[in-house]
């Protein structure tokens, strides 16, 4: 009989929470033209904004098609470091590899299939080999899931705490053949938790060809164990009002890993769009957020400065962003400082 696969929780890894140390980010280059259109050359002068925002808090990777290495040198500055690889797509938090680290402080990669959203853009096989394609570049060893899912579909708070919708991952476009327990299963082995809390909704429009199936990116972000920041419009006639009101609802009865109830912010995103607030990228004494000229900025800006008073909040354009179906925290995935550093 073979031995089953040691998984990260087996081998004494866990998530670490986004507000940790990093030791750098990931990003990758737009490059699916099917998806960007004519917004193409404003998604790569939108990113390189995003790359250099985040470059002057932190070391840069950004992954990118074998082409546009030079492209990405002579945009983004010496901040920046291409790994070249073939890639189909540029949202690395979805098809990246999510990483782990243990008390010894060694960090892994862990891998999750991706199928571009429930296979909504073909191809996709660069995408999913690029958390092995970093991994092997980091010299990190690698944990290979057997679960459909994007880093975008959850939120942990680094001590045992998971939060999710059931809209995206209970979708069978991802896991048919994965009950909800299963699921909640694999999450516990691969990210180290021990608690999940299963909001009900994403954002409404987050379906369609650019749409995620409802990502927990698109409504919520965690600020610090037990605190959750929890985008939910108070106009009733608004699409959003009774979704973001279950969501609430779930929260406000929810203990997390700890046993603490949990501490909500509300963001006020205004009136309905695409665009999340909450779609933030924490960079190291940063807070990189996607501000859209709309009266709104001004005051989610605000309100995040206030949630994390030790970061300096820097917006960046998030018009393009969201039209191919994101934000910052979408385009970017943190890796953990080793403990040893």
């Amino acid at each position: 009989m073979s031995e089953l696969p040691q998984t990260p929780a087996a081998s004494g890894f866990a998530m670490p929470a986004e507000w940790e140390p990093h030791s750098a980010c990931l990003m990758s280059w737009p490059s699916r033209r099917e998806l960007w259109g004519k917004e193409l050359a404003a998604a790569k002068g939108d990113y390189t904004t995003v790359a250099r925002a985040i470059a002057a808090f932190e070391p840069l990777i950004m992954v990118c098609n074998p082409e546009d290495a030079a492209d990405v040198r002579d945009r983004c500055g010496t901040g920046v470091e291409p790994l070249p690889t073939p890639i189909d797509d540029s949202w690395i938090r979805d098809n990246g590899p999510t990483f782990v680290r243990n008390g010894a402080g060694e960090v892994g990669a862990v891998n999750f299939e991706f199928n571009a959203w429930g296979e909504r853009w073909h191809p996709f096989e660069n995408d999913n080999s690029v958390p092995r394609v970093v991994a092997q570049h980091l010299g990190m060893r690698i944990f290979d899931a057997p679960l459909v899912m994007e880093g975008g579909a959850f939120f942990t708070d680094g001590e045992g705490t998971l939060i999710t919708t059931e809209q995206c991952l209970l979708d069978p476009n991802r896991n048919p053949t994965l009950s909800r327990e299963q699921i909640e299963g694999a999450l516990c082995d691969y990210l180290g938790v021990t608690t999940v809390i299963w909001l009900p909704y994403g954002h409404s429009t987050d379906v369609g060809p650019a749409g995620t199936d409802g990502h927990i990116d698109g409504v919520l972000q965690y600020v610090a164990p037990g605190h959750v920041l929890v985008e939910a419009t108070s106009d009733a006639t608004d699409a959003e009002f009774a979704r973001s009101r279950a969501n609430l609802g779930v929260l406000s009865s929810s203990a997390d890993a700890a046993g603490r109830p949990l501490e909500i912010s509300i963001l006020d995103p205004g009136p309905s769009s695409d665009h999340s607030y909450s779609n933030f990228y924490l960079a190291n004494g940063g807070v990189i957020v996607p501000i859209v000229g709309s009266p709104q900025d001004s005051q989610a800006l605000e309100l995040i400065a206030k949630l994390y008073p030790d970061r300096e909040v820097v917006g960046v354009p998030g018009k393009t962003l969201a039209f191919g179906g994101g934000g910052p925290h979408c385009v970017t995935q943190q890796i953990p400082a080793s403990l040893r550093q």
